[in-house]
């Protein structure tokens, strides 16, 4: 095998697969989650480019109206709406929630993507750690307010992206907020394995309503994801080769968004576009029920 070949295969290796679906998304409505930049930005692009209406949920409004305007201006889709979403506050999940239920009659896809990783130990609005929060009470409460919607447009999907590193997390109920002690990076784990945890109680769920819940790992992107590490970040400029891109990383959320072959497919872990290993801690039901419970307590909320 010759050198060139080697590193055009070791490039096709790391980009992962590529979402291959020519579906069409007009008079679809979308939610993403931290869509004005990295893989839900490309994602956000893709699903406008298939026609859909797509809500840009975001904290940071600024940077969301930029890059809606970008993708508006890119592929002709000016229904790209940017709405103020806060994930690390309650108050501001509900306010989005109860505005998009007035305005909108129909949604399609739901897509969880927004995400925090090793933050130095802080609280959400709730008091909740600040990973927790985020990445798996906050997409949880915003499924909960948002989901008779998804039932009433059905058949619709939920797609929520985890993580390879839900391998090393653990749900340390005993220990939830990280008060008795906190390491910024199994953090990031543990709530990865929540997302993995959730998405597949969800799914059993929500048989027989047509409406799918899925959990994927984008692949190792680079993206502004690990801002609060300088060490990673420093690693990130050196071996950038490493990395996908942000539009290599948003193929299996667009994957599962819109595949045809997916329309019945629920409670699945992806990776590049396929099935993947899910990890024990990952398929353990009991504590996916568990999890569902303490995380209705935490917010105050009755989902049965």
């Amino acid at each position: 095998m010759s050198r060139a070949l080697r590193i055009v295969q070791f490039w096709r290796y790391v980009a992962g697969g590529r979402c291959k679906s020519t579906a069409r998304l007009e008079g679809k409505v979308v939610i993403i989650t931290g869509a004005n930049t990295g893989i839900g930005k490309e994602t956000a692009r893709d699903l406008a480019r298939r026609g859909a209406r797509v809500i840009v949920a975001c904290r940071d409004t600024a940077k969301a109206e930029a890059a809606a305007s970008e993708i508006r201006a890119e592929t002709g889709n000016q229904q790209v709406i940017v709405k103020k979403l806060d994930l690390a506050d309650t108050k501001s999940i509900r306010e989005f929630a109860e505005q998009f239920l007035a305005e909108e009659k129909e949604l399609h896809i739901l897509i969880n993507n927004a995400g925090v990783m090793l933050c130095p130990y802080s609280k959400t609005a709730d008091g909740f750690e600040t990973h927790l929060g985020v990445n798996h009470l906050g997409h949880f409460l915003l499924t909960f307010l948002l989901l008779e919607r998804l039932k009433q447009s059905a058949p619709a999907r939920i797609v929520n992206v985890s993580s390879l590193a839900h391998h090393v997390g653990r749900i340390r109920f005993h220990d939830l907020h990280g008060e008795k002690s906190y390491n910024r990076g199994l953090a990031y784990c543990h709530s990865k394995l929540a997302n993995v945890l959730f998405t597949r109680e969800l799914a059993r769920r929500l048989q027989g309503t047509k409406v799918t819940a899925n959990v994927l790992h984008p692949g190792c992107v680079h993206s502004d994801l690990v801002r609060h590490s300088s060490a990673v970040m420093w690693l990130l400029k050196i071996f950038p080769f490493f990395l996908k891109t942000p539009w290599e990383g948003a193929q299996t959320s667009i994957y599962c968004a819109v595949a045809e072959e997916l329309n019945s497919v629920t409670g699945q872990y992806f990776r590049d576009c396929r099935p993947a290993y899910v990890s024990p801690r990952g398929r353990d039901d009991e504590a996916a029920k568990k999890l569902w419970s303490v995380s209705c307590e935490l917010l105050g909320i009755q989902w049965d």
